[in-house]
């Protein structure tokens, strides 16, 4: 499982396929705290004990307080907005949470540990810049290192067949802005058109595979807040009071779990029927969509516009579509 703070911010949880949200947090620029927005603090009714904290801390706040309520995970998994801090990735390893922290693609790495010094001035007395003694590479120029041993890797089943990537990874030192050290993993996914760069703090046994797939559900949690907005409503909330927010955050929250329970339920209580896999000429089926469940649900609640059997019907024309489109990707991937 994995946890992430995105821009919102927002926590969700990840499990083979499976996302939901669990946290969430509204951010307030700085300003918001200063006397001269107390009048505006009071209107929205914002709680009096909030203070200011940057995204960032933020994402550290709940990642930590999920955590502390026993919800287990064993990765994080954050954008570059969270991973280029290197006092986040610090206080993550602190807390003995294993992260996948993306980074640009101009991050400069050192391949053997690099000496921080400070040379004496003409006066005799060590300058205020430091100098790092070793040889930089920009994260990118490891890509097409000598070093760098690539390895394809097999992922998950998608709409075009299956989903691969090529991975790489490389032990290297990064330079904190106190000047300390700290060895972690670089990470390299290289797919047709993208290439992500990621540290991480997995321990030195951990396995390439493993490695790649925990640091690939972070499509899980961008797929987990596009269900948020397109299906819940997420995009479409506006209010004034503080407490509103909370409540709709709080219902969104609990709108996804349910759905989420209902997806893994609905799998282990109905087997897939194995002679769809030929009817199709198909590996994989395609497991139910929150669009699906939302649809299903409609006509579970007392509203005009869909009978159960036209939801099913709905749903079933859906499935059937997603399996003859990767039936008609897989024949043009083997050239047929």
């Amino acid at each position: 499982m994995s946890l992430f703070g995105s821009d919102c911010t927002i926590v969700t949880l990840t499990n083979n396929g499976y996302h939901t949200w669990v946290d969430g947090e509204l951010y307030f620029p700085e300003k918001w705290f200063t006397d001269a927005y107390a009048d505006q603090r009071k209107r929205i009714g914002m709680p009096q004990d909030r203070v200011f904290a940057t995204k960032l801390e933020l994402a550290l706040q709940m990642t930590k307080r999920v955590y502390e309520n026993g919800l287990p995970f064993c990765a994080i998994d954050c954008d570059s907005l969270y991973g280029r801090a290197g006092w986040l990735r610090d206080a993550f390893d602190q807390e003995g949470f294993e992260y996948y922290a993306d980074i640009p693609k101009n991050t400069e790495v050192y391949l053997s540990r690099p000496l921080v010094t400070y040379p004496l001035t003409q006066k005799g007395t060590p300058s205020k810049e430091r100098e790092i003694i070793g040889a930089a590479y920009s994260v990118k120029e490891l890509e097409y290192h000598s070093q760098t041993e690539w390895e394809k890797i097999t992922l998950r089943p998608n709409e075009r067949g299956m989903l691969q990537a090529k991975f790489a990874c490389l032990r290297v030192w990064t330079v904190r802005d106190d000047n300390s050290l700290r060895e972690e993993w670089l990470l390299i996914r290289q797919d047709k058109k993208r290439t992500t760069y990621s540290l991480s703090n997995a321990s030195e046994t951990t396995s390439l595979l493993t490695m790649a797939q925990r640091k690939s559900q972070r499509y899980f949690i961008e797929r987990s807040n596009q269900d948020a907005k397109s299906e819940l409503g997420w995009d479409e909330f506006q209010a004034i009071k503080y407490r509103a927010w909370e409540h709709n955050l709080a219902l969104t929250i609990m709108a996804s779990w349910f759905i989420t329970e209902t997806r893994l339920e609905w799998a282990q209580k109905y087997e897939r029927d194995p002679e769809l896999l030929e009817k199709y000429e198909t590996d994989v089926l395609p497991a139910l969509s929150m669009a699906n469940v939302r649809e299903l649900l409609r006509a579970t609640i007392p509203l005009p516009q869909l009978t159960p059997l036209e939801a099913a019907e709905l749903v079933v024309k859906h499935l059937d579509n997603r399996a003859r489109s990767r039936k008609s990707r897989l024949k043009k991937a083997l050239g047929r």
